[in-house]
């Protein structure tokens, strides 16, 4: 399939070949346990292990990520499950592990586990590729890039060329980008990690993730961590994101070309500062967003004047959803410092682009942003 373009690949991901009276995706199988005699050699052996639906589903993601290889995806019961059986199934005491200081706001839960255990973290910020100054010695190196929710981009390819040079392995969370804006792996990364709960399966319904590679050995670690802690997706969850695959060029193409409009608008607002989107040309991340993504993602952050201001443009919008997360089909916005573990201002805005009409999306942006301003 790799001669395919994005659409394609996306509706026939991970499809089984047709069979006379069957459906074209078989729908979930929901199994504990499955027939077995002798000796358990078979596929499907009991549903902590292995389960037909996630293989359909492990087939079209790795069919994504890495189009015409030959890679290994498995599927977890949430991000997290991802981002954790990488880093906790690759190291052991002793070793050092690097991570951003600006990723994903759970990092630093992961990061407290692992120096529990007695690995070394050290962490550097993603601009200006600033983690290769703590690389020397370390067994693993996390990327997460575009950058939640700063929106910082390294250069993946120079991370990974000293990284690999060095011994390490490398691991690049590719949530906001997804595998049309952006292939890890291409880029040389050991590891693709995502959580499908975002942009992936692009409706806010389904928890998921998934962990993708080319070596086997490194795959077959992260599978038997998610055995051993049974961080398994349900089946129906499974089937579900599978389906949603089939609308993701649709989806990603529409929400990223709003979010470039949008971006283009706000860059004009006299109340707006801080402006990021990899997207654009001004912007400190495109000149790296450029040369590796072909997609530049659907979140855009931005600063108004203050916590008050932030929550009046919040409640003056009609067409975003004051919620946490991104990637969905449905804009959502939220000022991220109500959480307290982004180091961001009180004012600062990550808006998630939907697929809302553009024009309809901007005309309420901008209403909300006068509302916000005058108090009324």
């Amino acid at each position: 399939m790799s001669a395919m373009g994005d659409g394609t690949r996306a509706v026939r991901a991970g499809l089984p070949e047709p069979q006379q009276y069957e459906p074209t995706l078989p729908g979930p199988v929901f199994a504990a346990h499955f027939h077995l005699s002798g000796e358990p050699t078979g596929p499907y052996t009991y549903g902590r292990d292995t389960n037909p639906t996630w293989t359909h589903l492990e087939r079209a993601i790795g069919e994504l990520e890495a189009p015409g290889e030959n890679v290994e995806t498995t599927v977890f019961a949430s991000g997290m499950a991802a981002v954790s059986a990488v880093l906790l199934s690759q190291v052991s005491t002793g070793d050092v592990v690097v991570l951003p200081d600006d990723g994903y706001q759970a990092l630093p839960l992961v990061r407290a586990q692992l120096e529990a255990y007695g690995v070394e973290v050290r962490t550097a910020p993603t601009g200006g590729d600033a983690q290769l100054a703590v690389l020397e010695g370390a067994r693993l190196l996390w990327i997460e890039t575009p950058s939640n929710p700063g929106l910082d981009v390294c250069d993946v390819r120079r991370l990974v060329e000293a990284a690999h040079a060095g011994g390490t392995l490398v691991a690049v969370d590719n949530t906001l980008a997804t595998p049309l804006g952006q292939r890890p792996l291409e880029l040389g990364a050991d590891f693709s990690v995502a959580s499908d709960t975002k942009g992936m399966t692009g409706h806010g319904d389904i928890l998921l993730g998934h962990v993708t590679c080319r070596d086997s050995e490194l795959a077959a670690g992260v599978r038997r961590w998610r055995k051993v802690v049974g961080a398994i997706p349900g089946p129906m969850e499974a089937w579900l994101a599978h389906r949603s695959l089939a609308t993701l060029e649709l989806r990603i193409e529409r929400q990223c070309a709003n979010a470039l409009l949008l971006a283009e608008t706000l860059a004009k607002h006299p109340e707006v500062s801080g402006l990021r989107y990899p997207g654009l040309p001004a912007d400190a991340s495109y000149p790296n967003a450029v040369r590796q993504m072909r997609r530049f993602g659907s979140v855009v952050s931005f600063v108004l004047a203050d916590r008050g201001t932030a929550e009046r443009f919040l409640s003056a919008l009609r067409l975003a959803e004051d919620a946490t997360s991104f990637g969905g089909v449905r804009s959502t916005a939220e000022r991220r410092a109500r959480w307290g573990g982004d180091a961001v201002p009180e004012g600062f805005i990550r808006f998630s682009v939907g697929a809302e009409n553009a024009a309809d999306l901007v005309a309420d942006v901008e209403r909300a942003l006068a509302e916000a301003v005058t108090g009324s």
